[in-house]
């Protein structure tokens, strides 16, 4: 039965256009498309699936349902088509330069990272072991972040940076095949054709951005190295993923789908995107479950500053139901890098604590340990902001190592007040000490072994000085403490040094008879040469010592010569005629005040000198 009147001529006319774009059964159909003619063509078509949908609710049609159908079906697959083609021809990758001007625009101050593969790179074999010939080049690597940079941001919707991804007359075409679609009952091809479509735009833009499809398992056995440069791009581009690519996806989906009466207007972006956000944060994920170590803890503490600054904006893009689990996904990962970031603290601490090298530095310079540690936890200083909030219980001290008499235990009663941060700081230099202490058994020569304590805890008290975040975090008492200690052990060298020699320069032992004027010329001659033969060793020895430090060194020198030289000077006046007037004086009398005054200024310099002491002409 047709339908009746006007309305059987519109349908009737209406089915006609419809059968006429079937491409099924004509070819002139499947080589052209509408959208791709004239408006009128395209405006005539939409009309005719009006009209069969409108005739497919008219009890009219009721004896003739099946024929409707027929022809819905035909309209349907024919708006699928277009609708893809459309997609289609105006999607494209955005480019990266594209995506790198609309950041520079934005008026958010991002977060930056605060080191990069270049400036540190921390060798995990390097840190296990310390016995080097000249210093690690991880040392030099880790105090070129002396220029430590910081971050500052606020968090806002001025953050998004939406790019027009489409032309709006393509917008417009979009939207109106997506209503005949969706009132039609297509719901799940129209948000399948555009998913697939627009994902594979995502991903385009992805390699452009250089975003690679690793599994978590890939990610876990790169070496560290790769990784960390692989850390730096993957902030950048998270950045830029989330602030514009996905809010311009986003964006487009609500352009073309909003407000079309569904309860799932979100389905079509999170068919878009949910596959490209798993792939870019399953990187963060196999970042924050891979094994512990040192070197990682600055890389992982960016990773975690990048994602937390971006969370906020994570959970206004994925803000609907269909997309929760990668919200989810985001929160749980930054959880994780936090759990990471305590856990390798913890490491440090244990690596710091049994670091096993026993060879001894030559000299007693600083060791690599010290120089390692204390460049580590001057950039742990510089990411106080972000520590302060995760270091949130004290370290355990000697509790943890009660079945080992042999190391540290530090009552921090005296730190109260404190953040559990800074606790852990000064817990760090406490076994960093410890260790140089067991290492400074290593020397034979007691004096050396005074002379490295005392070089490696002056460092670390330069060092705290340097750092005025970390000097916050330490404390003044505590950095007093610290210099009372190297001076300690500057006062310890000069005594296991200079007792002995000076000891050569007494009165007792030379005098005879009953009364002071009377001179052992024979004792007077062996303490002469006793003095010799015991400062020219300890020239000899002391001059390929190392102190660094040149203040430190020019400050040692003089209190040593504060002891020495008047010392000498005054026995010299004592004494001088008893030996001039006698056979050969040259042979007890070798140096002159000014000899020792030269000499001393060999003293810690690291150079081998002349076994013979520089004289002055007499």
């Amino acid at each position: 039965m047709e339908p009746p009147g006007n309305d059987a001529v519109a349908y009737d006319s209406a089915e006609q256009i419809i059968l006429r774009w079937d491409s099924t059964a004509s070819e002139d159909a499947r080589e052209k498309m509408i959208f791709g003619g004239d408006r009128q063509e395209i405006d005539l078509y939409l009309s005719a699936v009006d009209e069969i949908q409108r005739s497919m609710e008219s009890a009219s049609l009721s004896d003739d349902q099946s024929k409707a159908n027929s022809a819905i079906q035909i309209a349907m697959a024919r708006l699928e088509d277009e609708f893809r083609s459309i997609l289609i021809a105006h999607t494209s990758p955005i480019e990266a330069e594209s995506l790198l001007e609309s950041s520079s625009s934005s008026s958010r101050v991002g977060y930056s990272p605060r080191t990069s593969s270049s400036e540190m790179s921390l060798g995990e074999q390097e840190f296990k072991s310390f016995e080097f010939e000249e210093e690690s080049s991880l040392t030099k690597e880790l105090e070129l972040e002396e220029s430590r940079r910081s971050s500052s941001s606020y968090r806002s919707m001025s953050s998004f940076r939406e790019i027009d991804l489409m032309p709006l007359d393509a917008i417009h075409d979009l939207r109106s095949i997506a209503v005949r679609m969706i009132s039609a009952g297509y719901l799940r091809e129209c948000v399948q054709v555009y998913g697939s479509v627009r994902k594979s735009a995502v991903d385009a833009s992805f390699r452009k951005l250089g975003i690679e499809k690793l599994s978590i398992g890939d990610i876990q056995r790169l070496e560290w190295e790769a990784l960390e440069t692989k850390i730096r791009r993957w902030i950048r581009a998270a950045k830029l993923c989330v602030r514009i690519l996905f809010a311009s996806e986003k964006k487009l989906c609500e352009q073309i789908f909003e407000g079309l009466g569904t309860a799932t207007d979100d389905a079509y972006f999170t068919e878009t995107i949910k596959g490209p956000a798993i792939q870019l944060f399953n990187f963060a994920e196999a970042i924050s479950i891979s094994r512990r170590s040192p070197e990682k803890l600055f890389k992982i503490l960016d990773l975690h500053d990048a994602l937390s600054d971006l969370l906020p904006d994570i959970e206004i893009v994925f803000e609907s139901k269909s997309s929760e689990s990668i919200r989810v996904q985001a929160t749980e990962i930054l959880s994780r890098l936090g759990e990471a970031v305590r856990g390798i603290l913890s490491e440090f601490e244990n690596a710091v604590l049994r670091e096993p090298s026993r060879v001894p530095v030559p000299g007693g310079t600083i060791h690599p340990l010290t120089r390692y540690v204390m460049n580590y936890i001057s950039l742990i200083s510089d990411y106080k902001q972000t520590l302060v909030e995760l270091i949130v219980s004290n370290p355990s001290t000697g509790s943890r190592y009660s079945s080992d008499p042999n190391t540290p235990d530090m009552d921090f009663t005296e730190a109260e007040g404190q953040t559990p941060l800074a606790l852990h700081l000064i817990w760090i230099i406490v076994i960093l000490q410890f260790n140089l202490d067991a290492k400074s058994k290593h020397y034979k020569d007691t004096s050396l072994a005074h002379l490295f304590m005392m070089n490696n805890v002056h460092y670390i008290v330069q060092k705290i000085k340097g750092s005025p975040e970390l000097r916050e975090m330490i404390g003044d008492d505590y950095l007093r403490k610290l210099t009372g200690k190297f001076r300690q052990a500057a006062t310890n060298y000069q005594r296991s040094t200079w007792v002995r020699v000076l000891y050569c320069l007494r009165d007792e032992g030379l005098h005879v008879g009953s009364f002071s004027s009377g001179v052992s010329k024979t004792a007077l001659r062996e303490r002469f040469k006793t003095f010799n033969a015991m400062f020219e060793e300890v020239h000899r020895t002391q001059s390929t010592w190392l102190i660094p430090d040149t203040q430190l060194r020019e400050e040692l020198r003089i209190s040593m010569s504060e002891r020495l030289i008047p010392a000498y000077r005054s026995f010299l006046g004592r004494f001088r005629s008893h030996i001039e007037s006698g056979r050969h004086p040259e042979n007890y009398i070798k140096y002159s005040v000014e000899d020792l005054e030269n000499a001393v200024l060999d003293f810690f310099e690291g150079n081998p000198v002349s076994q013979h002491l520089r004289r002055a002409p007499h």
